[in-house]
């Protein structure tokens, strides 16, 4: 039997489009996944950018958990360093008080840090020219990355209006502060445990995501909680990163081995030459990202079709296209099988962005019923 599959949506919003539309899209795609059979929904967190609605992973995961009714939900990833631990433990706890057994709180680094350490490793040369894995394309890190200045300073001018929290704290502590308000062991002034309703026994998962081998890795390690590696956004280090969580791994109450999902970005057509059309508008709108604009909204294949393209262009992309799985449902399944296996992945959460909506719905049914024949 394969292993799971889950969906992670950034609720994209395409060119011509508002952010209600992608939004109300979000819906009706979590509706059909669920008939699909996926067993996740999660959302991811990313502000001012203007083709992406998914900015309060909370308040979007409570329709999502209102219009569906078994699979379950969840944010990949809250972002820590811009939120008190206090209030997304009462964020989650709420929504897990209300959709018992169905909830998953993903959780991240962000902050000043650790945006400049994200500027840094972007810009930083490539340590090598990228490898294959038992049939996985690793590839090598980016070379460069367009306007890197003005990447940083979006990273850092988010960082700033989104807000921190006061007190500076540590990535290990504020996961470690979350799930004691979860598990209602924090300790008050008086020695006595915090009671923090509703989120003290709420029925949710902790999840930690990271991107690398370091901080994400090692505390989701140590501290006994599932974890979810990024292959479709850092391809080059997924295998560092799983290899980290493993190394560090400690059973904890709720968990008693390491667990793994693995991200991947896909999209299945009818035929390879509808699949490639429909992703061919992908690198245009990485190329955004990593060149500091934010995302744009993402444009059709009728307007990327003529865009130019230099080498440095490239090679700014490069990573992504290479490792983004596009096809007919047997070939992205193949693809798929190769990489939970280098990967050794538990389960494997697919993200799909297209221009059409209904061809974003098509891809994830088209998937379904293939992995479900493997």
């Amino acid at each position: 039997m394969p292993v799971p599959l889950s969906v992670l949506d950034l609720s994209p919003i395409a060119s011509g489009q508002t952010a209600k539309e992608a939004l109300h899209n979000t819906l009706d795609l979590a509706r059909r996944t669920e008939a699909f059979g996926y067993r996740r929904y999660w959302v991811a967190e990313h502000h001012l950018t203007a083709g992406v609605a998914s900015a309060a992973p909370a308040v979007l995961l409570t329709a999502i958990a209102g219009a569906t009714s078994t699979i379950r939900v969840g944010s990949a990833a809250v972002l820590l360093g811009q939120h008190s631990p206090l209030t997304v433990a009462e964020q989650f706890g709420t929504l897990a008080q209300l959709h018992p057994g169905r909830v998953d709180l993903g959780v991240g680094r962000s902050g000043k840090k650790r945006a400049q350490e994200l500027a840094e490793r972007l810009t930083a040369p490539a340590r090598n020219e990228g490898s294959t894995v038992d049939g996985l394309i690793v590839p090598a890190k980016p070379r460069a990355v367009a306007r890197s200045e003005r990447y940083a300073a979006r990273l850092r001018q988010q960082a700033e209006l989104v807000g921190a929290p006061a007190e500076e704290l540590d990535y290990r502590d504020q996961v470690s502060r979350v799930r004691q308000f979860l598990e209602g062991g924090f300790p008050g002034p008086d020695g006595e445990p915090v009671r923090a309703n509703p989120a003290e026994g709420a029925d949710l998962e902790l999840w930690i995501l990271g991107s690398s081998g370091g901080e994400s890795a090692v505390t989701a390690g140590r501290l006994g909680i599932p974890f979810a590696a990024s292959y479709h956004i850092t391809p080059a280090t997924v295998l560092e990163t799983v290899e980290s969580y493993r190394e560090n791994f400690v059973a904890s109450d709720r968990l008693d081995r390491p667990y793994v999902v693995v991200s991947a970005d896909v999209v299945v057509a009818d035929s390879s030459e509808r699949a490639r059309e429909l992703a061919s508008p992908y690198g245009a709108w990485v190329h955004s990202i990593r060149a500091g604009a934010g995302a744009i909204p993402y444009p059709s294949p009728a307007e990327v079709a003529d865009l130019p393209w230099d080498e440095e262009a490239r090679e700014i992309v490069a990573d992504r296209l290479a490792t983004q799985f596009v096809g007919t449902p047997e070939e992205v399944v193949g693809r798929l099988v190769t990489l939970r296996e280098a990967t050794g992945a538990d389960e494997l959460v697919v993200t799909t962005i297209t221009h059409d909506h209904a061809d974003r719905v098509r891809s994830y049914e088209l998937l379904a019923e293939a992995w479900n024949r493997t």
